[in-house]
């Protein structure tokens, strides 16, 4: 494989996330290894999540808020990563403004990257405990999502001759590639959250590209579970399994 950058950027999407944006920002400033980049899209908020997030910026002369006026997490996604590869970034991660990267996060995604020779990444995402589900809720929802990707690679539309390598599941908010591959790709589709799992989408387009991608239980992060609260454990997780459940409001605060 030859050489990439090993200049490393976070992407952020954001949309009105002033109450849960702090520890966020926190999380990402508490990493051991530090030499990376944040671009933060903010998905046009209407609450003081930029003020917030500037406020922090200040402080931080690698962090930067753009703007992404189209709606979906995937517009957003796309947005930053492209901004960051013309900023000179080689290898990519993105979180969500819900979630807590663990403090080794960023070396263990450079680590899968560079020296591993990954090309796309998929890291082990665990429930929050600060947000009030029970430990057995908690486990529960680790258990079914293993359990979906279990079942996901014995699918039969996920195990067509054009794929070279198998089904992975990889949670936008935990997810990192290298700036070539998602060129090459297409990147995250510039979808609305209700109509497309973009994540899904863009791990399916890698897999018909390169079988250098991975499942790593060191890459760690924190992730909300306030839809598994507005919506409990079933219909959450039918939510992800294709939407079939299809609340009215999908942007829980």
């Amino acid at each position: 494989m030859a050489s990439i950058s090993t200049r490393l950027a976070i992407v952020v999407p954001v949309y009105n996330e002033s109450g849960w944006i702090r520890p966020t920002l926190a999380a990402l400033a508490a990493q051991h290894d530090q030499d990376f980049d944040v671009v933060f899209v903010d998905n046009g908020s209407t609450d003081d999540s930029v003020a917030i997030i500037e406020r922090c910026v200040a402080d931080h002369p690698r962090w930067r808020v753009i703007h992404e006026p189209q709606k979906g997490t995937g517009a957003a996604a796309d947005t930053g990563m492209r901004a960051a590869i013309l900023a000179g970034a080689g290898i990519l991660a993105r979180t969500d403004s819900d979630c807590l990267p663990r403090p080794d996060w960023t070396a263990s995604m450079r680590r899968a990257l560079t020296v591993d020779g990954l090309e796309l990444v998929g890291g082990e995402l665990v429930p929050r405990t600060d947000e009030g589900l029970s430990w057995f809720t908690r486990m529960s929802l680790r258990g079914a999502v293993h359990l979906a990707e279990a079942f996901g690679r014995v699918r039969r539309e996920n195990k067509s001759p054009e794929y070279l390598g198998p089904y992975m599941m990889a949670a936008g908010c935990n997810v990192g590639i290298t700036a070539e591959l998602y060129l090459a790709s297409g990147g995250f589709p510039r979808s609305r959250i209700e109509d497309l799992h973009e994540d899904r989408a863009l791990v399916n387009a890698v897999r018909r590209i390169t079988p250098r991608y991975a499942r790593r239980s060191d890459i760690v992060v924190f992730g909300s579970s306030r839809r598994v609260s507005a919506w409990g454990l079933k219909n959450t997780l039918l939510w992800y399994k294709d939407h079939q459940y299809r609340p009215e409001h999908v942007d829980i605060r």
